[in-house]
């Protein structure tokens, strides 16, 4: 049966979430000055994207709340104790700038466009409803998507086939009828042919390395991939 359906991931995959937080913090930074822990700016920027992957894995295992995450976040990052509302008045400078960063990447809108008559669109994301609704209608595109799944209402987390399956009874179709796009290969792609659906790895950066995945390395590859795909499963056909 074809492809019916295109599942989305979101961050770093439609939207540049590392780009915009990378620059986000760098003018926080800029504002509020440099943390003593810290010996560059550079420093602390990398210092400030572990510590986000930690604290972001923390929520899709359950351990924190989407709240909770960003005020652990500030905590660790500027290395002392705070009380919630010292650590979310810190957390709202960076959002200032963050948000001013906001972008698509510059293939989404006309891969959006290509695909609009065959195919139904929408979305599946480990962050919260609320925060995803908000930037995706910012960006101007919150209406491409019929339906937004997202892990911290659902209360179960990509990969979890679950989570999966819950976007797909969103769109009252079966797996096998819909392709998952997003940037990481095990937590979407790989989830993603482990609940049924057809993975595919969104590898811009082009890391590689994963034979045993459909990947392509940007979004206008994606209509002649899913055009064709009666050749799903034969990954090292698509890079």
């Amino acid at each position: 049966m074809p492809i019916r359906a295109v599942l989305w991931d979101i961050d770093d995959t439609i939207f540049d979430y590392a780009g915009a937080d990378h620059t986000g913090m760098r003018r926080h930074l800029g504002s509020v000055g440099l943390p003593e822990a810290y010996a560059s700016v550079d420093e602390a920027l990398a210092a400030w994207k572990a510590i986000t992957a930690v604290h972001w894995a923390r929520v899709a295992a359950g351990e924190t709340d989407f709240l909770g995450q960003r005020r652990d976040r500030v905590r660790e990052f500027l290395s002392r104790a705070m009380e919630d509302a010292e650590a979310d008045d810190w957390f709202a400078g960076h959002l200032v700038h963050y948000e001013a960063a906001w972008q698509l990447f510059p293939d989404v809108l006309p891969v959006l466009d290509l695909l609009a008559p065959d195919y139904r669109h929408a979305i599946l994301s480990n962050s919260s409803t609320h925060n995803q609704h908000r930037k995706l209608t910012a960006l101007g595109v919150r209406d491409r998507f019929e339906s937004m799944v997202c892990a911290v209402e659902l209360g179960i987390s990509k990969p979890e086939a679950g989570a999966f399956h819950a976007a797909c009874e969103a769109l009252a179709l079966e797996p096998h009828e819909v392709a998952y796009v997003g940037d990481e290969p095990d937590i979407d792609a790989s989830g993603a042919v482990a609940a049924g659906l057809t993975g595919i790895w969104l590898d811009r950066r082009g890391r590689g390395g994963r034979p045993d995945l459909v990947s392509i390395t940007g979004l206008d590859q994606l209509p002649a991939l899913l055009a064709g795909n009666t050749r799903f499963g034969a990954p090292d056909t698509f890079g």
